[in-house]
């Protein structure tokens, strides 16, 4: 087989590394637009997915902590593409028992991933890919679960 690296046909390749550095803390994240949109993005898709009821706090209850997680994602050639937030429950702060009788986190196996690909291309379908902003599984909690309120996003009502 004559390939083109073989024949001499090269591409070169280009690298253009961008430095963007996350932030160190909430406080650095919200004094910059680009971040603070992202943290807003994701504080509003939590919103319009009714995620959670605004409560008062009540000392008899037990409240998990939470934090953003902040990251640049990167194009393929190393230039800039988005400023991605998460807000992430501290979950290592339940005990079992108490506040949670079982846990679940949905996978999928490259197999699988591999077969549905193979299927594809061989009956000849279109494939696209999309990119999830927020993804919500449909289960209902059972218990009650309490996190503070999200710091730079703090509501008195």
């Amino acid at each position: 087989m004559q390939t083109r690296s073989k024949s001499g046909i090269l591409k070169p390749k280009l690298l253009t590394v961008t430095t963007c550095p996350e932030p160190a803390n909430v406080s650095l994240a919200l004094v910059d637009p680009n971040w603070k949109k992202a943290m807003n993005d994701e504080y509003q898709a939590l919103n319009r997915n009714h995620t959670w009821d605004l409560v008062p706090n009540s000392n008899a209850t037990r409240v998990i902590q939470c934090k953003w997680v902040l990251q640049t994602k990167l194009k393929v050639d190393g230039s800039l593409d988005m400023y991605k937030a998460r807000l992430v429950a501290k979950g290592f702060q339940q005990t079992h028992g108490v506040d949670f009788s079982e846990t679940f986190s949905p996978v999928i196996k490259a197999s699988t991933i591999h077969i549905v690909l193979t299927s594809a291309v061989s009956r000849g379908w279109d494939i696209q890919q999309i990119d999830i902003n927020n993804a919500f599984l449909n289960g209902g909690l059972q218990e009650e679960v309490y996190i503070v309120q999200l710091e730079g996003l703090i509501k008195s009502n």
